[in-house]
């Protein structure tokens, strides 16, 4: 198998910081989307989507910024202690599409079967905990 040069990428940024910086960003925008989605919630589906859909809104609103807390959270502590924490982010950000995505899509399209959707984004919450554990469990050699 060739080698592949990751010189020009080494001179672009230094790899974990480069990670944790997109990390912060990745974590910004799901914040962003998740206080306007949140605002969206609240002002233009009130009364015109039956309570139970609304609720469902809602759940996906809090799951989807606290969950951009802690990718936020990732990526200070990945810059500041150049620790590698791809695979809880990673799991937390697919968590977040997957879980309050489908909330979101069941909700604006009143399409159950998208309900099945929201498990796998549970898991994925669920995964990236215990991957945080462990990533944040080692101690330094």
């Amino acid at each position: 198998m060739p080698q592949i040069d990751n010189e020009w990428l080494r001179k672009i940024c230094d790899l974990p910081l480069c990670f944790a910086d997109m990390w912060i960003r990745v974590a910004a925008a799901f914040g962003f989307l998740g206080v306007a989605l949140g605002a969206f919630g609240a002002h233009a589906l009130r009364g015109k989507v039956s309570d139970a859909h609304l609720s469902a809104w809602q759940t996906g609103v809090l799951y989807h910024l606290l969950h951009a807390v802690v990718l936020l959270a990732l990526g200070l502590y990945a810059r500041a202690t150049d620790t590698k924490v791809d695979v809880p982010a990673s799991l937390f950000a697919a968590g977040i599409v997957l879980f309050a995505g489908s909330l979101y899509a069941l909700t604006l399209t009143g399409i159950g079967k998208l309900g099945m959707i929201t498990p796998f984004g549970g898991l994925s919450f669920l995964a990236g905990w215990v991957a945080l554990f462990v990533v944040l469990g080692r101690r330094p050699a």
